[in-house]
């Protein structure tokens, strides 16, 4: 039976036999649906076209426009709505055919009433369910499109706290991470929770367009201004009039384009390329960058004043490998996001799936997540994506170091502890800070043996603590750093 919580569904029911109608609507009917009779094609057709019809049941033979005729011009019509063909045993060829034209199914007479009531129902069921997803995967996209940030890591909630903070401040902030962890989400982000947020979000990407362009779509071009400029236009400070521009990759912006930016922020005045009226514009300026701006600034490629304007209120995206309790979350979003855009049904990953991708280093963060997801997606065989399903690079590669070695003369681990694990994939620099760290751990801090462990000069050992130290300063406070002296 239909959920009786919904408004039962309307079938339309188009046959010349004015017994098989009546026998058609009896059946369904009783079923709970909502029937409407139509005796020929093209009294059927006019009544779809009228809308509200859910699913139409049409017989293959009538006179004038036929079923199949019916069929076709129905599904010109309205796309969205499903046949089912009502056909003599001798037409089931006919029948057959007519699915190629979009039929989704046939049912021959004389009909059985629970074959009937079974592809009715089958028919309906795939209709909820495509609507379903195209309403999952529109309702995703929007809250993608709305800078949606997903995650329950203390970093990101403490990040997302800075968000809720500055956003509806006028204050200009610089969003600095690696590639791929989601700047221009948390722009996004600002941008919605702004008093701006029924204003434009316009994104310039500074490294994808070289200097004479980017100019030009910055501040716009007025006619002749160069080869091509056929008609004034309108650039992304304009367009972002009244609400937030992201210039993303900003440390890539030239010496050239550096002053002019500079000049807006302090004025909140431009001239268009080739023009020499003064525009102004009220625009919230958001950036970002995977560079060392301060480390620019010192080598003098990247101007002091314009720094301190954009350095206002500075938000740090974290790495995906230091916020791992999020990949289990961000990995179920982005499987309802590509199971919804290639119509799979997944109910989620298998344990042994999880447990490799919250091992992964993900050099990538996010954006490498949401390609690895969308393979799986792709490529999933049963109801749940099975580690077999994901990358090599993914699946569990470790490096096993193995500590207690007789020949150094160290302290052997505690059965079960004798080694640990470092993902092939690691960063460099995190695999020799994980060994010292560990080193000094098996030593109860001994700088001196750790040194004659790792067969380096003890001066080393000393220095990288401190290099440690200063980077981690106000962070994480378990690492090398805080071991006993020797």
């Amino acid at each position: 039976m239909p959920d009786t919580a919904a408004p039962p569904a309307t079938l339309l029911v188009a046959d010349d036999d004015p017994a098989v109608r009546q026998s058609l609507e009896r059946a369904l009917t009783r079923e709970g649906y909502a029937v409407v009779l139509a005796p020929d094609g093209q009294a059927a057709l006019e009544r779809l076209r009228a809308g509200g019809i859910d699913l139409v049941l049409s017989d293959l033979r009538m006179p004038g426009l036929t079923g199949l005729e019916f069929l076709i011009q129905g599904k010109a019509a309205i796309p969205d709505v499903d046949f089912i063909l009502l056909t003599a045993f001798g037409t089931v060829e006919e029948a057959v055919k007519a699915m190629k034209d979009g039929a989704i199914d046939f049912i021959t007479k004389p009909f059985q009433r629970a074959q009937l009531v079974k592809v009715v129902r089958q028919a309906l069921e795939r209709r909820a369910l495509i609507a379903q997803n195209r309403a999952l995967q529109q309702r995703l996209e929007d809250l993608l499109g709305q800078g949606h940030m997903i995650g329950v890591s203390p970093a990101f909630r403490r990040m997302m706290t800075l968000v809720e903070q500055v956003a509806d401040s006028s204050a200009t902030v610089l969003i600095q991470g690696e590639s791929g962890t989601g700047k221009e989400g948390v722009a996004k982000s600002l941008h919605e929770r702004s008093s701006r947020h029924a204003g434009p979000f316009v994104a310039v990407n500074c490294a994808a367009l070289p200097e004479t362009l980017l100019e030009s779509e910055l501040f716009g071009y007025e006619k002749g201004a160069f080869t091509g400029a056929a008609a004034r236009k309108e650039g992304r400070f304009e367009l972002a009039d009244g609400g937030t521009l992201f210039l993303d990759e900003v440390a890539d912006l030239s010496p050239v384009t550096q002053p002019k930016i500079l000049r807006v922020l302090q004025e909140g005045e431009f001239e268009r390329v080739g023009g020499t009226r003064t525009s102004r514009v009220d625009v919230r300026i958001v950036t970002a960058t995977n560079q060392d701006l301060a480390a620019l600034v010192r080598e003098k490629r990247f101007r002091e004043d314009l720094f301190y304007r954009l350095n206002v209120i500075t938000i740090v995206v974290p790495p995906l490998r230091d916020r791992r309790e999020d990949i289990p979350v961000l990995a179920q979003h982005y499987l309802r996001i590509y199971a919804a855009k290639n119509n799979r049904r997944l109910d989620g990953f298998s344990e042994e799936a999880l447990d490799c991708l919250e091992a992964y280093a993900w050099p990538g963060n996010v954006r490498e997540l949401m390609n690895v997801v969308e393979r799986a997606v792709v490529l999933a065989r049963g109801a749940r994506v099975e580690a077999a399903e994901l990358p090599d690079s993914v699946v569990d590669r470790s490096v096993m170091i193995v500590r207690g070695d007789e020949a150094t003369g160290a302290e052997a681990a505690a059965p079960g502890e004798g080694f640990f694990k470092i993902k092939l994939g690691t960063p460099l620099a995190e695999v020799e800070a994980r060994v010292l760290e560990e080193t000094l751990r098996m030593t109860k801090g001994n700088k001196t043996l750790a040194a004659r462990i790792l067969r380096i000069d003890p001066t080393t050992v000393f220095r990288k603590l401190k290099a440690g130290e200063a980077e981690k300063s106000g962070g994480d406070e378990r690492g090398p750093g805080k071991a006993g002296g020797g």
